[in-house]
Parts: structure tokens; sequence; C-alpha cells
């Protein structure tokens, strides 16, 4: 048991808390200036690359962090435990963001490729040891989620105005350097406040016997070469030309790869796992899940996409002659999370037994979603480059986006846990963030269509999506 003395909930909370609070400044700082610095021109610095190629590559990316998080949960299940693949995935994406501050396109890409394995290892698994921290589960730990999702905002927070004021007015690498700084202070946070962890995150007794350890480590060769053997294959086939992948062809086809993945895995978990009536019954629930999740990601994180586009190029930042780096409106909706997460986290408290189910929560987060863009359809129809829009527009955006994500995302973090199969918990906060990974991948692509399809209808679509999919999941 961990001692009770942070704010009422246990102390490795705090822990947890702080780690993710360095990674999230990592990642959303990286992220603030990742479309910006690709579509920037080379003259000043940046790659120059078209609108829709940039939000493409930004796509697939933001995809990759969240797709590597099912393996990444394995690995921590079978192999190295939630605590140790929490630690090793640190040091990985501290060292892909060092490499991206090393000026040159392959030092970019590498770099791009060490955060996505390292946030797989690490995402899913500082999750899942907050519910570690709550055996009793309950509306308590829902409280607990939402105070450590409050600090994965206030990294959030920091982590654009710091890396994009670097990157925007100094240096873009100087940027991505500065978010691998803050993964680095989080590990050793990490380091220092394990003892308050108690037995959250260790390797679970099953997977510890020398028999499972073996058959987990061939099973993790053979899925290793068989995704460098299909690479292999699809990379001489592109090379004689029997096919020509696009990226934008590409990223389409990954989209379909998570669906079929997700449902794979769910069906043979469900099927073949050794599960109980009532624990089938749940993965069920999962798989709702997974699809609430898609959706909502799949407008809310054009954040780094259409909607970065739109501060960068539709919205008057001048303030007394300063210009305020569009990186900044990034941390609006941290910033309101902040505000909000202790007044959410007491009203769930406070409802106790009145508290809404999970699907209707889920609901209220798409629709406020849909709302939040409703409101930049409306701002876009006046927006110009000449007559560039009020800040407040986006603003009021990311209040309605904020709402809605404090509806569903801690919730749904909170719900896997309690849902999962005890074997299985990292690998459904996996399936979990598949569903995020499919609505990056998404909203990549939507952003791309910010050049050939007018704002108004742009957004004016995401909202009746978001507002659609709310009313069908309520129903």
């Amino acid at each position: 048991m961990t001692d009770e003395r942070w704010f009422g909930h246990p102390r490795g909370l705090s822990t947890l808390f702080f780690t993710e609070m360095w990674e999230r400044f990592s990642y959303y700082g990286m992220r603030a200036i990742l479309v910006l610095f690709m579509t920037n021109a080379v003259a000043t610095g940046g790659m120059g690359l078209d609108d829709v190629t940039a939000t493409a590559v930004y796509g697939l990316y933001t995809a990759a962090v969240y797709i590597v998080t099912l393996p990444g949960g394995w690995i921590a299940d079978r192999l190295l435990g939630l605590r140790r693949s929490v630690f090793w995935g640190g040091v990985i994406i501290a060292a892909g963001h060092f490499t991206m501050a090393i000026p040159s396109l392959i030092t970019f890409y590498i770099g791009l490729s060490f955060i996505v394995i390292g946030t797989g290892l690490l995402k899913p698994n500082v999750s899942a040891m907050v519910g570690d921290l709550y055996p009793e589960g309950g509306s308590r730990r829902d409280a607990g989620f939402s105070i450590y999702y409050m600090g994965i905002n206030v990294g959030g927070f920091f982590g654009p105005l710091i890396c994009g004021y670097l990157g925007e007015n100094v240096n873009w690498h100087l940027g991505f350097g500065a978010a691998g700084v803050g993964m680095v202070l989080g590990l050793v946070q990490y380091s220092f406040g394990a003892r308050h962890l108690g037995t959250a995150g260790e390797l679970k007794d099953e997977a510890k016997s020398p028999a499972a350890r073996a058959a987990a480590r061939r099973s993790l060769v053979i899925g290793l070469q068989l995704v460098v053997g299909l690479a292999l294959v699809f990379g001489a086939l592109q090379t004689i030309g029997v096919i020509q992948m696009t990226l934008v062809g590409f990223v389409d086809s990954t989209g379909v790869f998570i669906v079929a993945l997700a449902a794979v895995f769910l069906f043979y978990v469900a099927f073949f796992g050794g599960l109980s009536l009532i624990e089938k019954k749940r993965i069920g629930v999962i798989a709702v899940l997974f699809l609430a999740a898609a959706c909502f990601w799949s407008g809310f994180e054009q954040a780094g996409s259409s909607m970065n586009l739109f501060a960068d190029r539709l919205t008057d930042r001048v303030i007394n002659g300063w210009e305020m780096p569009a990186s900044w409106l990034q941390s609006v909706n941290s910033t309101f999370i902040i505000l909000l997460a202790p007044l959410f986290s007491a009203l769930w408290i406070w409802l106790g037994a009145r508290n809404p189910s999970i699907p209707v929560k889920m609901a209220f987060g798409l629709m406020f979603l849909g709302v939040g863009f409703a409101v930049l359809a409306w701002a876009s129809m006046s927006a110009t480059l000449e007559n560039p829009v009020s800040p407040s527009w986006l603003v009021a955006t990311y209040f309605f986006h904020t709402i809605g994500e404090l509806c569903l995302s801690p919730i749904g973090l909170s719900s896997i846990t309690t849902l999962s199969p005890q074997r299985y918990v990292g690998q459904m906060m996996g399936v979990w963030f598949m569903g995020a990974a499919l609505g990056n991948l998404v909203a990549g692509r939507v952003g791309g269509l910010i050049v050939s399809l007018p704002m108004p209808q742009l957004f004016g679509a995401v909202t009746m999506f978001s507002v659609g999919s709310g009313l069908l999941l309520l129903m």
C-alpha cells in the first residue's frame, strides 16, 4: 500500500503526475511547432513542404505515437513491467528530441521515430500505473485520473510557450532540443519519486516465471522479424514499381490497418483469451470506447494541423507592435484544463450515484467538440490574409473543446483500467490509444484539406460529424 499524503490521494500519484507533466511538456512543445517548421520556407530554416504533405507527415507521426502503445503495453505486461517500461520509454523520447535538434533531414525523421517508440513504452503504462494506485476503483479513481490529467496539461501549457517561442523566434531546432530537456527532467523526477509507488507498476506474478518470460521473448523476436520483413518487402515492391504508394495513400492505408488491427486483437482476446462471460462483455464496451475516442480525436487533434495553420495565417496576433507566436495559442486548451479539471473532478464525486454513464459522458464530449468547430466555422467566414480575425475565436473554440475533453478523455482512461481483465490492462490501454491514433491520422488528413476546401465548409463538416457521433452514442 502507498501512503495517502497527497491531497487525499496516494503519494505515488504525485510521482506519476510530474512524470507525465514533463513528458507532455516535451510532446506538446515539439508538436506545437512541428507543422509550422515543415511548412516554413527553407530560407528561414524550415523544410518548405506544402500543407498537404506536412499535415500528412504530422498525422502519420501522431498516429504512430499511439499505434505503438499496443506493443508497448504488451512489453510492459509480459517482459518489463509498467514501471521499467515508463523509464526506458522516457530515455528513448529524450534521445529523439535531441536527435531532432541536429539540423538535417535524416535526423529529423530518426528523431520522430525515436519519439514514437519511446512514447509507445511510456504513455499507456504510466496511465495504467495510476489505475494500480486505486485497487478499490469507484469515483475516487475517476477523481485521481482527473488530477493526473491536470498534470498532463500543466506540461501541455508550458511546452508550447517555451518550445514555441524558441522555435519560431530563435531557431526551430533549439525548440526541439528544449523538448528533450523537459523529458530529462521528467526522468530525474520519476527516478527519485519511485519509492512512493509501492507495488504499482510491478510485473505481475504470472509473467515472472522463466517459462512465461522465455515465451514472451520468443513472441517479441517473431513480431520484430515480421515487422522488419514486411517493411523490406514493401520497400522492395515500391522500388521496382510493382506498387506506387504516395505518402497520402500510405496514410490512408495506415488508417485501414489501425481499424483492422484493433478489431482482430479485440476479437482474439474476447474469444481466445480465456475470459469469463462478464469479461467478454467488457471487451465489447472497450470496442465502443475505441470508436468514440477515434471520432473525438479526429476533430480535437486538428489543434496541431488545421487550427495551427489558421492561427499562423488568419489570426491577428499583434499586441502593441509585438507578434505573439502562433504556437502559443496551443497552450489555451491546457489553460482551461488546469482551471476546469478540479471542478470536473469534484463534480463526479458530488454526483455520486447520479453520475452519468460512461457513454453519456463521451457523447457530451463529442457534442461539445462540435460546438467548438461551429465557432471556428463562423470565424472562418470573414477571415482572410488581409483581414485576420481576433484570437478570441480560437480561445472560444478551445474552451468548448476543453469541456468536451474533460467529459471524454480522463473518463475513458479510468474506464479502461476498470473494464480491462487484469492480465490485459496494459494492452487494453494500448487499444484506447489506438483509437487516438486513428483520430490523429484523420486529423492530419483533414488538416491537409485546408488548401482545397473553403474553411467554413471544412470546419462545418467537422461540426456535423462530431455532433452526429455524439447523438448516436447518446442513443
